[in-house]
């Protein structure tokens, strides 16, 4: 905080708080090479990635698939991620957590807390008793809070995609419900903070497929706005976004598609979850009603029963979606019983009606908050993989009014590829073509303060003030500024949400905490003390996060002024076509003010120039007319920021949950290494058994060398199923290492004989090729001989020389037994074949850049003498068939000697078979013709 004040002409004591009020999820830029995108789903995830080559693709996890449960089995000595935790849910429910995303941000008083409970009971929550927030309970010794399962996700999603990139990943956009309010944002970057990673953005998941949509189809958008509904039903919500696209002019890259998000409706627990849970209910009473008569327990009652009917319900929801009518089934239930009953999709829609008649509602809300109508769409496209139920299809269709559905949008990936283009945006390592995103306010944010004012001579009284720095769906990235004039001593102010009435009653419970943050200035009195003839030019606070969007879009900026009287206006919502009015009546204010001063401190200047004719003042004048130098003084003030909807985490507590999560993946990759070397182990020992038994190795080596070999895997074989679930890596590894040295010498000598006819044959070629090189060298004639004697020489030594060593270390070989160690080595002859090669490579390098020498010849191809005086005689030129010789030649030039030559004119020869054209020779000697070529 600094306060900047300048010695003027004395004017009443006033301070200046600018508050620059961002989101939560406005965090700074990346300079990394990949950045990754994680959508968090309630029930699965998806990632993508961008790095060089490798343009927006979406991550395939360890079983190759593309989406990947949020799922997470905690045990006391080991973790399950994905798939594998998945199916952990039926052995270990308790210890298998889903759909914690719904818990973040949440107290223990909030009406979701008790829905979990309702829903899975199996497992035991907790509640902190300073932040009142919940945890699981997963043993005595184990508890795990939501924001460091979810931190355990984060952790894993970057291994997948590190695992896919090939290389480290830390920058990443992660996608979160369009609902969530300030805590639950916040929840998702402390979990995100847990698992090490640099959040570049959190994006609306709505405004992550509206990208998406419109990234892949720039084309399409013009000047005309285009309004799109999408309508997204996952596992745990709805949400309904209303888009605007079209083209706009910006400051830097001209003209350039927008998306701007006009409306949205949302509904916390429509889902397919909810459907899945109907579902459960049914076949659990089913089971019940066919055990009626048996005393047999409530399957209610049973977690791992439960699980199972769980996961019956989800396939049964799937396939009722394209078939009337199914039969779900499950192998031992409860207490070794099968279950079996049919099940019809009329049943299932009997089940969720109540869920049916609710999903025109976020379509209204979207509607009422975008102020338009269903005339205006132009498209409704369907998002989500709840909206492939046929009866959730058929009550949109019928709610919208439209003759069909948009289904060209993977429902599944949208929103992971929209949030990874924003990433590549974000991050410095890429550029890509800009698409303007202006996403939406959801919550209105406004300021509160009281101040002191006198209404009456004598009387003064306190006035509670509210002034909206957000409005309801008002444009963002942007930066809202407040100005407080009339404070010279220390003072509060309070960041609330505003006007939530568009929120029903249980919403407005599940929402939890209206209050935002205290801020307390401290210092301001004692700096106007400090400088009592000085004039404040402002208190500034700002956060130095960036605004959130692409690095080449600056946010809208806007000012509202504490002084005014009159109701609080909006201003932070500009016409979309219409830039140039963006500006609000306080910025006018705030610019004519400026403009005053500043036109007062140029009036010396204009009355200098009024005068008709220049007259130098005097010393004394010009000194009267230069203005006074202003003086600068900063002077820090103090800020205090109180969170009032959920306490963040304290940093040391937030230290120590980053530090037990790395404990664990450090735990997870020890364990994984151990079990590599045990697997390792348990592999050599099988695999060299039964080599023993194969003629190869018999054939080098005696009956008491495979007896000893046999014995030792034998005796490591009893070990590791005696001891070996309590050996560390160390122990593993040492055993390995200790049997690979015993059977080192037998592999040794079956693999040199594996490799002695590939070897021995390329050799026996080399040898003749070079030979058959050697002897064509010998054979070109003196005058063209481009190799030296002894350059010949050393390629016939090497060549003798290793003919003999071949010859002699096969027949030293041939007297060896099989058992005994070879002195025929596949690398000696690899060794032998690049001494060799090596010689012949270098002359024919040399061969390769040689030039002829130029000779000149007579008309019948012998060596012609030069004449005594070359000036005497011109060259005959033969003419083509066809033509006589009268054709005129071309002759050498008349001081041409032979002491001395010029360059002679090219030589141009007719006829079939001819050159079309001969270079020019060096200058130094004399053209030739050759007979062979006219």
């Amino acid at each position: 905080m600094a306060a900047t004040v300048r010695r003027q002409r004395p004017r009443r004591l006033a301070c200046w708080a600018v508050l620059a009020v961002l989101l939560a999820d406005l965090l700074p830029l990346s300079d990394t090479l990949a950045v990754m995108s994680v959508d968090l789903g309630s029930e699965s995830m998806k990632v993508a990635i961008v790095k060089p080559g490798v343009p927006m693709e979406i991550v395939l996890n360890k079983e190759s698939r593309r989406k990947t449960p949020v799922t997470v089995t905690l045990k006391e000595n080991e973790r399950f991620f994905g798939d594998s935790a998945a199916s952990m849910a039926i052995k270990n429910p308790k210890a298998t957590l889903r759909y914690f995303q719904h818990l973040l941000g949440k107290q223990e008083g909030n009406p979701h807390v008790a829905l979990y409970g309702a829903r899975f009971p199996e497992h035991e929550l907790g509640f902190d008793p300073q932040r009142q927030t919940v945890h699981f309970q997963i043993s005595p010794q184990l508890q795990f809070s939501p924001e460091e399962v979810l931190g355990m996700v984060l952790n894993y999603s970057r291994s997948l995609a590190e695992d896919f990139a090939e290389q480290p990943i830390k920058d990443a956009v992660i996608t979160v419900p369009a609902f969530f309010n300030q805590a639950e944002r916040r929840a998702v970057l402390q979990a995100a903070r847990m698992a090490g990673l640099k959040v570049l953005q959190l994006i609306n998941d709505n405004t992550a497929t509206a990208l998406s949509y419109g990234v892949f189809r720039r084309k399409d958008i013009n000047t005309t706005a285009q309004n799109v509904m999408f309508y997204d039903m996952g596992s745990g919500s709805t949400v309904c976004t209303i888009v605007t696209y079209q083209t706009v002019k910006t400051k830097e890259a001209g003209m350039q598609p927008q998306l701007q998000i006009r409306g949205v409706g949302f509904d916390r627990t429509l889902g397919g979850l909810e459907m899945e849970l109907r579902l459960r209910e049914h076949l659990a009473r089913l089971f019940n009603e066919q055990r009626k008569g048996q005393r047999a327990k409530d399957v209610r009652e049973n977690p791992r029963a439960m699980a199972k009917l769980l996961r019956e319900a989800n396939r049964l929801k799937t396939v009722l979606s394209a078939n009337a009518d199914h039969m779900a089934q499950i192998e031992g239930l409860m207490d070794d019983v099968d279950f079996k009953a049919k099940v019809t999709r009329a049943e299932f829609e009997e089940l969720c009606a109540d869920l049916f008649e609710r999903v025109p509602g976020p379509v209204q809300q979207a509607l009422q908050s975008a102020e338009m109508n269903l005339d205006e769409i132009e498209q409704v496209i369907l998002v989500g993989g709840a909206t492939r139920v046929p009866k959730v299809q058929e009550v949109l269709l019928k709610a919208v009014g439209k003759e069909e559905l948009g289904k060209n949008v993977n429902a599944d990936e949208a929103a992971a590829m929209g949030a990874v283009y924003q990433a590549a945006a974000l991050s410095k390592a890429f550029k890509v073509k800009p698409f303007v995103v202006r996403d939406a306010v959801i919550y209105p944010i406004l300021v509160e303060f009281t101040r002191e004012v006198e209404e009456e001579p004598g009387v003064r009284s306190l006035k509670h003030n509210k002034r909206v720095l957000f409005s309801r769906m008002g444009p963002y990235p942007q930066r809202k500024v407040i100005t407080f004039n009339r404070y010279n001593h220390d003072f509060n102010f309070h960041i609330n949400y505003g006007d939530l009435g568009f929120l029903g009653p249980e919403d407005l419970r599940v929402f939890g905490s209206q209050n935002l943050t205290t801020v307390k200035l401290k210092g301001v009195g004692e700096s106007f003390k400090k400088y009592p003839d000085y004039e404040s030019k402002g208190i500034k606070e700002e956060e130095e996060s960036p605004a959130e969007g692409s690095k080449d879009e600056p946010g809208e900026q806007a000012e509202l002024k504490e002084e005014a009287e009159a109701p609080v206006e909006d201003t932070s919502q500009p016409p979309p076509t219409e830039p140039k009015e963006d500006a609000a009546p306080e910025e006018e204010k705030a610019a004519e003010k400026e403009k005053e001063e500043k036109s007062e401190a140029q009036k010396p200047s204009e009355k200098k120039e009024a005068g008709s004719e220049p007259v130098p003042p005097a010393p004394e004048e010009e000194k009267k007319q230069k203005p006074a130098r202003k003086q600068r003084m900063v002077e820090e003030i103090g800020v205090e920021l109180m969170v009032l909807d959920l306490p963040d985490l304290p940093e040391d507590e937030l230290a120590r949950s980053a530090q037990k999560l790395q404990d664990l993946t450090l735990r997870d990759l020890e364990k994984q290494e151990r079990e590599k070397a045990a697997n390792s182990l348990e592999a050599f020992i099988f695999e060299t058994q039964d080599k023993l038994y194969q003629p190869e190795y018999q054939e080098v080596s005696t009956e008491e060398q495979r007896e000893e070999i046999s014995g030792r895997l034998s005796a490591a074989s009893t070990w590791l199923e005696d001891e070996g679930f309590g050996a560390t890596t160390v122990m593993l590894k040492e055993k390995l290492t200790e049997l690979r040295k015993l059977c080192h010498g037998l592999f040794f000598r079956v693999e040199e004989r594996k490799k002695w006819p590939e070897r021995l044959s390329a050799l026996d070629n080399l040898l003749n090729h070079s030979s058959m090189f050697l002897k064509g060298a010998r054979l070109i004639p003196e005058m063209d001989q481009i190799f030296t004697e002894v350059e010949m020489t050393t390629l016939e030594k090497v060549i003798n020389e290793t003919w003999a060593w071949k010859n002699a270390t096969m027949a030293e070989q041939a007297k060896l037994p099989a058992t005994e160690k070879p002195v025929l080595l596949s690398k000696d002859i690899e060794a032998k074949m690049m001494a060799l090669d090596r010689e012949v490579q270098y002359l024919l390098n040399k061969a390769k850049f040689a030039k002829p020498r130029p000779r000149p010849k007579d008309k019948n191809g012998t060596r012609a003498e030069p004449p005594l005086n070359a000036s005497d005689q011109a060259e005959k030129v033969i003419p083509p068939p066809g033509e006589t010789e009268d054709a005129k030649p071309i002759s050498e030039p008349e001081k041409e000697t032979r002491s001395e030559p010029t360059d002679a004119e090219p030589l141009e020869l007719g006829g079939p078979g001819a050159e079309p054209e001969q270079k020019e020779p060096p200058t130094g000697q004399k053209p030739t013709l050759k007979n062979d070529e006219l």
